[in-house]
């Protein structure tokens, strides 16, 4: 493809000269090594709950630009400390410039913290409870092409995931949140077609045995 190819098909060549989805840029580890890979380890995959919250109404780069001070804010992300937080941890985030200081997103990843750990006495890990919300193979398109990225932002097992999560006490969990949770645990696949790690991710999904 040339360049104006690529553009058309919301694709671009990476600095390391490999075709990638065109928001990559200013995130190339975060494209290739995390969006779309499967993540099955409770930590990381609270840590990815929260930072959607964060996100919301504000850009993901800025988000992951600060993930680091997000790790060392909240205890790097182990729900089952970042449940114990009391008001004056809530005073100490407020005053931290690393992150991002909204008071509601904050005491929101408290309860979620909380919420977690009920969840895990529920299904018996986290990893456990949200993979049942992987769609089925006919549930998804054959490829993702530049319309279908632009324009779908939930789906009807995202839209459960936020109905089920509110259920149970979560916050900062709607349905768009929750399909770009998907995204990033890898319960999806949205690399667009002609993208690199597209094939990379459909691998590691084939591999992986699912948590139950």
């Amino acid at each position: 493809m040339d360049q104006t190819e690529l553009q058309a098909a919301g694709l671009t060549l990476s600095d390391a000269g490999r075709i990638c989805c065109a928001w990559q840029p200013g995130m190339p580890e975060y494209h290739d090594r995390e969006w779309g890979r499967v993540v099955v380890d409770d930590i990381m995959l609270f840590e990815k709950v929260c930072l959607e919250g964060f996100l919301s109404g504000m850009s993901w780069k800025m988000i992951y630009n600060k993930r680091a001070n997000f790790r060392r804010a909240f205890a790097g992300f182990d729900f089952r400390t970042v449940a114990r937080f009391n008001d004056d941890d809530i005073a100490r985030l407020m005053a931290d410039k690393g992150i991002v200081r909204n008071r509601a997103k904050i005491v929101s990843t408290i309860n979620n913290a909380q919420r977690a750990i009920e969840l895990v006495n529920e299904a018996g890990s986290l990893a456990a409870w949200f993979w049942q919300f992987e769609p089925a193979p006919d549930q998804r398109p054959a490829s993702i092409d530049l319309s279908f990225w632009q324009t779908v932002k939930t789906c009807p097992q995202a839209q459960a995931m936020s109905k089920a999560l509110k259920k149970r006490g979560w916050t900062w969990v709607g349905p768009v949140a929750t399909y770009s949770l998907m995204q990033a645990l890898g319960l999806v696949n949205d690399h667009l077609e002609g993208c690199c790690c597209r094939a990379e991710c459909e691998a590691e999904r084939a591999q992986l045995i699912r948590p139950r």
